[in-house]
């Protein structure tokens, strides 16, 4: 999983044919989850309507995968398949896809390319859950309103023709498309992990693509965790990537406007980053494919911000302790040839940062990432340390104004060797 270990930065994009009605993906036509997850309540029929006219001209992935790319994210996650069962790709399992609507195109093809094209990981989310298939059963409005624990079961024929359905489905995903890097599983709570059949599921998926990562929504077999819509207080154990939205909502809905600033979201990227996790950022495209101005402004600030200080974040491992450095820091990842410690500032510094516990005689340089400004510093060791050759220590770090990046400032300490 090396390159899952030290990526840091993905993007994910929630959409399917509901965007042309503003509404957030699959949720309404089961009346949300209030107040998780508050979207409203539509008619299943009114909401699955718009399948039939799904026409997203305005999509254009290769714009897309540019943006990623400058964004430094390293891998995508795109819904195939969301719970509604709209697939986005052309699947001969059924007939509630892009490829019966007027726009026809492949929209998992045009993705999957353009990202390869820019060196970014592939990525497919797709739904255990399909509310519209009649032998999952499909949901109806007289299964509202949503309730956890309380779901109609199939009888076993029909559930082993959904099985077959879904295995299907997901074959075509993992042979139509090239190399799949993940495959991000969901909606794994309605069922039991034997009623997935989820070591079966596996074993086809890596018999088909032997190095893909699967994410931990399939019980039993996934490789990392995935916790959502918020920075886990401690490091997980093993590799994990936390999902987060800028407004509340995953899909468009011009009703969602409590967005998070860029600020945040950067500061969010750092959390991440200092405890050794990945983040997947979340983008809902709207109905004619385009992304809203509000989402696009967050993240051209964003790409301001990884262009001058993107060294800090993709490639790198944990930094320090917190009692080291009071914020998120850094490391450049071991096997990288240097020692880079990165000191993320997410709150605006006084005249001076201090550094503790580290190999001071082996410091280097110290420099503001953002503008490459040199640094003066000062260190201090116990007194009985000075004549020692390698003392551990405290640095203290002047920050100039000039030095103060508006969202975030990190600071770049280079050690001639490993400096903890």
């Amino acid at each position: 999983m090396s390159w899952f270990d030290t990526a840091r930065f993905g993007l994910f994009i929630h959409w399917s044919h509901c965007s042309q009605n503003g509404l957030e993906v699959s949720w309404p036509l089961v009346g949300g989850i209030p107040p998780v997850l508050d979207c409203g309540d539509v008619p299943v029929d009114e909401y699955h309507a718009t399948a039939a006219t799904f026409d997203p001209r305005a999509w254009d992935a290769r714009d897309l995968a540019r943006r990623a790319k400058r964004l430094g994210m390293q891998y995508g996650v795109l819904t195939t398949k969301h719970h509604d069962g709209y697939a986005m790709f052309h699947t001969k399992e059924s007939d509630h896809s892009i490829e019966h609507s007027p726009f026809g195109r492949d929209i998992v093809r045009t993705y999957a390319e353009a990202m390869r094209e820019e060196g970014i990981r592939v990525g497919f989310y797709f739904s255990l859950i399909d509310w519209r298939h009649p032998d999952y059963p499909a949901f109806t409005d007289g299964d509202k309103p949503y309730r956890f624990g309380d779901w109609r079961q199939p009888e076993p024929e029909a559930w082993a023709r959904y099985l077959d359905f879904m295995f299907a489905q997901v074959r075509e995903l993992l042979t139509n498309y090239g190399k799949v890097d993940v495959i991000w599983f969901d909606g794994h709570w309605e069922r039991l992990p034997q009623q997935w059949k989820s070591d079966e599921l596996a074993e086809m998926i890596r018999s088909l693509q032997p190095d893909i990562l699967i994410n931990d929504r399939l019980p039993g077999a996934g490789g990392y965790q995935t916790p959502e819509q918020f920075v886990p207080p401690q490091p997980l154990e093993g590799p994990w990537e936390t999902c987060m939205t800028i407004g509340k909502l995953w899909g468009y809905d011009p009703r969602d406007t409590e967005l998070k600033s860029a600020r945040q979201l950067i500061h969010t990227l750092c959390e991440v980053a200092g405890r050794g996790g990945n983040l997947l950022l979340n983008v809902g495209p709207m109905g004619d494919g385009s992304l809203p101005p509000a989402i696009v402004e967050r993240l051209d600030e964003i790409e301001r911000w990884i262009s001058a200080n993107g060294e800090s974040i993709a490639g790198t491992q944990p930094g320090l302790e917190p009692w080291q450095f009071y914020g998120p820091s850094t490391r450049t990842a071991n096997g990288s040839g240097n020692n880079n410690v990165y000191l993320h500032l997410l709150m605006r510094p006084y005249e001076a940062v201090t550094v503790r516990g580290v190999h001071v005689k082996r410091l280097r340089s110290v420099r503001a990432l953002s503008t490459g400004e040199p640094l003066t510093f000062d260190t201090r060791t116990a007194i009985v340390d000075l004549i020692r050759p390698d003392p551990l220590g405290e640095v203290t770090i002047t920050i100039p104004e000039s030095a103060i990046d508006p969202s975030a400032t990190v600071l770049a300490l280079e050690f001639a060797e490993n400096p903890i």
